[in-house]
């Protein structure tokens, strides 16, 4: 934004020196207060003719009287945009100056300004406006759900800004894939906001340590298993990258499983572990369901289990396959996480789409969060280097700036699957 007053060419007769200073006059009057807001602009004298109407006689400062962060109240006149906007990339050294497509009318007077005061003259170019499905991408709209307390602030992990991408555990390969994939178009759409999240998912595939974790923990006991002994298996940290190594995590007789790895009364489309069915628990062994255990109103509270000691994952005794494999945690060695897990900010694809008498804030999802405590491997601190994980079988989330050596926080990123 310039400070600079429009300077005024040589004038040939009186009646135009005159003139000149009349507007010089009233100008200064307008900088240094003396007259009301808006009580009078500056305009620049380009002629009422023109089909654009951005070209009639624009105004290029107005009165406002407020205190500006460089400059105090010493300036009470501001430019208007379009008389700012050239002068800025001039000064800037810009080369090409690039817009939404409804600058695109106002490029005529970009030009006609870098031209009248001869200074450099950047290229303006005009794309589309990128929008998301399920997604608000006005500035307006944004500061209204910061505001309003809708959200936790611009870098909630819901909001489409630089800022809560990165909470969220987005990675900036994956934001610029989305961008090349998407490319530059000078025609208005929605692009569907599941590519996003595929360009997140490939990318963290290959970056993201991976971890097991349980969000709806269910006790698992191994009634063969020797009593008050434990012993290391070896996992993989990231198999599409063998230079992450691997790590060795503890098994035991009492383990943590999904609650929805178990069925009692399952169909032959269910092939994780259900009675007298037997899977494999993931770089461990495969276990037989035998029983379960149930409260007082007849709740599965734990399920029994038998092992196959010569099954272990990676011994070169085991030939036999099981359909399935789930994760698991030990009960004694679990730490336990909160972990946020996001929706989509907006329940519908169009959320400035709505009947007469609703605002898009009718749209919001009301179940974009879900907050809980979830079991992960005892070995997770805030001490690890690492940021983006894969809870296997589950997603990729990634540590949140509000975790505490007491508790981590982790943020779902995407899911494994679309």
């Amino acid at each position: 934004m310039t400070n600079q007053l429009v300077d005024v060419p040589l004038v040939q007769s009186e009646d135009e020196y005159l003139q000149i200073k009349k507007v010089k006059d009233l100008e200064r009057r307008m900088k240094n207060g003396e007259f009301p807001d808006g009580s009078k602009v500056l305009r620049a004298k380009t002629g009422m003719s023109s089909p654009n109407m951005h070209m009639r006689d624009p105004i290029m400062y107005r009165i406002l009287h407020a205190e500006h962060h460089r400059t105090g109240s010493k300036w009470c006149i501001y430019p208007m945009y379009d008389y700012a906007h050239g002068e800025s990339d001039s000064i800037e050294g810009i080369t090409h100056s690039i817009c939404t497509l409804e600058f695109e009318v106002h490029r005529p007077l970009y030009d006609w300004f870098c031209e009248a005061l001869k200074i450099h003259h950047p290229q303006q170019i005009e794309f589309a406006r990128l929008n998301l499905s399920y997604t608000i991408m006005s500035k307006r709209k944004l500061l209204q759900l910061v505001k309003e307390n809708y959200v936790m602030g611009w870098d909630d992990p819901r909001m489409p800004t630089i800022c809560g991408l990165r909470r969220r555990g987005y990675t900036p390969q994956a934001v610029r894939n989305f961008a090349e994939t998407v490319g530059v178009a000078k025609r208005d759409n929605i692009i569907d906001v599941s590519l996003l999240e595929f360009c997140a998912r490939e990318d963290l595939n290959k970056v993201a340590t991976r971890t097991m974790a349980v969000l709806d923990p269910l006790k698992l006991i191994i009634d063969n298993y020797p009593e008050n002994e434990s012993e290391m298996v070896t996992a993989v940290n990231n198999p599409e990258n063998p230079d992450a190594g691997t790590r060795q995590i503890p098994f035991e007789k009492e383990i943590w499983i999904e609650r929805a790895d178990f069925r009692e009364n399952a169909d032959k489309n269910f092939y994780r572990l259900t009675l007298d069915r037997e899977v494999r628990l993931k770089y461990a062994y495969i276990v037989k369901c035998v029983g379960v255990d149930k409260d007082e109103n007849g709740n599965v509270i734990a399920v029994h289990a038998t092992y196959d000691p010569e099954s272990k994952s990676g011994g070169a005794t085991c030939n036999r396959k099981v359909k399935a494999t789930i994760h698991w945690i030990s009960v004694h060695y679990a730490k336990t996480a909160e972990v946020r897990l996001f929706d989509r900010l907006f329940a519908v694809p169009a959320p400035d789409e709505v009947e007469e008498g609703q605002t898009f804030l009718d749209n919001l999802n009301p179940d974009s969060l879900t907050v809980q405590d979830a079991l992960v491997e005892g070995n997770l601190s805030l001490q690890n280097p690492e940021r983006h994980y894969q809870f296997e079988r589950i997603g990729y989330f990634c540590i949140d700036k509000d975790s505490t050596d007491q508790k981590i926080v982790f943020n779902k990123t995407v899911s494994l699957k679309q």
